[in-house]
């Protein structure tokens, strides 16, 4: 059983499961990389896979809270969400709707590959079922589904740079990474194209692609900034490639990390809280 989340996942939960940017304690692949991939510019001879190891561990940690808002755009409408998020390993999280007045206290918990809402207007806790996986959650971009996989792009994908010098002043020296899948990972996505600063590892965007090489979706990421003592990207963009005008976003407002979490919050009674 695979224990880590898919960079799709993170943006997602974004970060409900967990930071995992260059920790300044120098654990995991943190410790293993150059000085200048926490911020200094110097040898570039990194390898594609750990560049983008690094990159798919950015919101990850052991655990994490997080107080964000999530705005959704669509052609017809547009919605504001706040919300607070609990993770712990990477498999658990809670999330809790905290406004607007009427769907607060709805709630999102997943444990493993499982996920319930607690609907409060009905005081009911629903299981998704595999046939909603689907589904939008909560109204936005992401499905069910997303939240639910595992995938690690370092294992699932085989990766390569395909650009190495500068598209904008702005963001410097970039590198951009194609990912194919391996054969036999379970994967959807025909090829993801991520473009990465070379100065600090920072993503700029993902593009997400089907088997045809039809672009579906892209990430952006906006607004770096040391939260819970890390440099995260604290707004995300989700753009779908077949609704040029539609998006959901999320900023986050507060990040903390490796904070004590007790199992008991990942439980069906804390739904209902």
């Amino acid at each position: 059983m695979k224990s880590k989340w898919s960079l799709t996942t993170v943006l997602f939960i974004l970060a409900l499961l967990s930071v995992a940017l260059a920790p300044s304690t120098g654990t995991g692949l943190a410790g293993s990389l150059p000085a200048y991939a926490w911020g200094m510019t110097g040898d570039t001879d990194l390898d594609p896979v750990e560049i983008i190891d690094r990159v798919d561990r950015l919101l990850r940690g052991d655990s994490s809270h997080a107080r964000l808002e999530m705005t959704v755009v669509t052609e017809h409408w547009k919605r504001s969400l706040e919300m607070e998020i609990w993770s712990k390993g990477t498999d658990k999280a809670l999330i809790n709707i905290l406004a607007p007045k009427k769907e607060e206290g709805t709630a999102t918990l997943k444990v493993g590959r499982d996920i319930w809402n607690y609907l409060p207007k009905i005081d009911r806790t629903i299981r998704v079922p595999s046939s909603m996986m689907a589904s939008s959650w909560m109204g936005s971009h992401f499905t069910n589904d997303d939240l639910v996989k595992d995938s690690l792009l370092a294992e699932d994908y085989d990766v390569e740079i395909v650009f190495d010098g500068i598209r904008d002043p702005e963001d410097g020296p970039v590198w951009e990474l194609k990912l194919i899948p391996k054969p036999e990972a379970p994967v959807v996505w025909g090829s993801i194209l991520i473009q990465v600063r070379q100065d600090d590892l920072m993503p700029i965007w993902g593009r997400y692609y089907d088997e045809d090489e039809v672009l579906k979706r892209t990430l952006t990421f906006h607004d770096f900034k040391t939260m819970g003592g890390r440099l995260v990207p604290s707004r995300l963009r989700l753009e779908p490639a077949d609704e040029p005008d539609e998006y959901t976003e999320m900023v986050y407002h507060e990040l903390t990390f490796e904070i004590d979490i007790s199992d008991r919050k990942f439980s069906l009674s804390q739904l209902r809280r």
